[in-house]
């Protein structure tokens, strides 16, 4: 029987039908960037400074200028190594007292301003900003930082299990119904943030669209990779995560043209509401449908394709077969990725590369926004780069393979974000120059991950094998804020630092794997332990045995 990869021979692989279909879903590929990485804009940090009344009042009745207000007002910095006491720490000044001169108000309270008594910022906080964030709104500074951390760990929560159990549910119920319901909710949940009255809300519905963004997005990734040959799958992956860059960049402008919070989280949401309007434009996946036993309705979606891509469908496929190939069902067990030292070492070693890519990609972007110069430039130079990213994958894989590449963008990576720590900030260009680098390199070593870790695992636990070590990219995603927003607070550069030894560490196990460049999937436990040593090709001896008992005897 004629599988769907044989049917797609005919009539068309990647033909006006999968094209239109790609360009629909990489829509939805482009959409998912303000959930993954809307914090920089959504949670901007502007300098700020206690609010001190009567302070105000007195500036303008002594003519001050702001820097005047901020010298005369306002601590001046601690010591090396602590955290700025102007922006967390106020005098204990009542500065509505007649009393105070306007030339230096504080030299007849103290000799030394070092000796008046500091408290905390009691009346809350000013920010140096036109726009605002949900910082500015809710006041997630100081003693509260910890709050924008798990704002964003929570939408990272939503991934590691939205992952999980939608992925079950699209294999249950099917890809198309499962989309749309992660469409509706996400897009409900995001304008719900919008209009939310307090953080607690905002949190939330956060956390709903962890839950459905990414099950979605990944959905969206299964959809066209099931509707194109088997030529065209691994372009089409990479290209639908190209779809993602572009995102990054329309994220920038809208960003810069929204400076607020709710009015960038309306516009950026809004838009999912059209892709409900996929129900009339994208049909279920013929391959899942072919599993169910639904043979009637696949065909149906066939021959759909067929006509909108100007082709016939011979005779001789009008019936179907699994592409699976029918022999002993097995259940994987999570011990399987353990039990054999080979198949062990692939799991370890994946499941770090996995944490290292989602703890450095989201990283770098959160670092970004807290590097004090031109936030959407330097965000829209690091965005660029992923296109060159792309571009050296789809080129080194099929000459020089995986193994080497992946390795080296991870290093590349981890060396840039270790030199960028030694730039001094005088130059700028030079320090953009390596962020741009960092970036561009876990990018790739980003896209390599996904490509490679279903190549090291057997048929019978390839699934489960992804699903495992790809956790650990959700689970990286979950420190990561925590990461880098108290380090930063420590040091500036301390998370530069840390990414630069996780990512030549990462680079250095890349090198301990097996190169997986022109090998076939391997079938059984025994073939992915033996990976590293010259195998016959079991499909080629088989090809052949066939076609010679298809040989009439004379």
């Amino acid at each position: 029987m004629p599988t769907v990869d044989d049917i797609l021979e005919h009539i068309g692989e990647f033909n006006f039908f999968q094209k239109q279909t790609f360009l629909l879903l990489s829509l939805l590929s482009a959409a998912f960037t303000p959930i993954y990485v809307g914090i920089v804009f959504l949670a901007f940090t502007p300098d700020h400074r206690c609010r001190s009344p009567g302070v105000p009042e007195l500036s303008r009745r002594c003519g001050w200028s702001l820097a005047e207000e901020l010298n005369y007002t306002v601590p001046g910095p601690g010591p090396e190594g602590q955290a700025f006491p102007r922006q967390c720490r106020r005098y204990e000044v009542d500065w509505n007292q007649s009393a105070l001169g306007c030339v230096d108000p504080l030299a007849g309270l103290a000799a030394n301003r070092s000796l008046l008594p500091l408290g905390p910022c009691g009346h809350g906080w000013v920010y140096d900003t036109p726009g605002s964030s949900i910082v500015t709104e809710f006041n997630l500074v100081c003693t509260n930082s910890w709050m924008l951390d798990l704002f964003q760990s929570a939408v990272n929560v939503g991934f590691f299990i939205g992952s999980v159990g939608i992925g079950y549910i699209a294999d249950r119920f099917g890809r198309k119904l499962c989309l749309l319901i992660t469409i509706l909710i996400n897009a409900s949940s995001g304008v719900l943030m919008a209009i939310s009255p307090n953080y607690t809300w905002m949190l939330i519905f956060r956390l709903i669209q962890g839950l459905v963004s990414k099950a979605g997005w990944l959905i969206g990734y299964i959809l066209i990779t099931e509707f194109v040959g088997l030529s065209y799958r691994r372009t089409v992956g990479i290209f639908y995560q190209v779809a993602f860059t572009v995102g990054l960049l329309v994220l920038a402008g809208v960003a810069y043209a929204l400076p607020h919070w709710r009015w960038l989280q309306f516009t950026v949401t809004l838009p999912n509401f059209c892709f409900l309007l996929y129900y009339w434009c994208v049909p279920e996946s013929p391959r899942w449908l072919i599993s169910q036993n639904k043979d009637a309705k696949a065909m149906e979606v066939i021959k759909h394709i067929a006509k909108k891509n100007g082709k016939s469908l011979p005779a001789s496929l009008q019936s179907l077969g699994s592409d699976e190939e029918v022999g002993e069902k097995l259940n994987p067990s999570f011990l399987d990725l353990v039990r054999t030292p080979q198949i062990r070492k692939h799991t370890l070693i994946l499941m770090y590369n996995w944490f290292t890519s989602s703890v450095l990609y989201q990283g770098l972007i959160m670092h970004t926004g807290l590097a004090g110069s031109d936030l959407y430039l330097d965000f829209l130079h690091s965005a660029l780069v992923e296109f060159p990213a792309a571009f050296i994958i789809l080129v080194t894989i099929d000459r020089i393979g995986r193994r080497r590449p992946w390795a080296a963008s991870n290093m590349v990576a981890g060396a840039a974000c270790l030199a960028a720590v030694f730039i001094p900030e005088d130059l700028r260009w030079l320090r953009v120059t390596a962020a741009c680098l960092g970036r561009m390199g876990i990018t790739m070593a980003y896209e390599m991950v996904c490509l490679v870790n279903a190549e090291l695992y057997p048929t019978c636990i390839r699934n489960l094998g992804v699903l495992v070590c790809s956790s650990m990219c959700d689970v990286g995603g979950i420190i990561t804020p925590f990461l880098v927003y108290r380090l930063t607070s420590i040091w500036h550069e301390l998370p530069l630092v840390v990414f630069a030894v996780v990512g030549l560490i990462a680079g250095g196990l890349v090198l301990l794997l097996p190169e997986t460049k022109g090998k076939t999937l391997p079938e059984t436990i025994e073939e992915a332990e033996n990976m590293q040593r010259p195998r016959k090709n079991k499909e080629k001896m088989i090809y052949f045995q066939v076609k010679k008992l298809d040989t009439p005897l004379n």
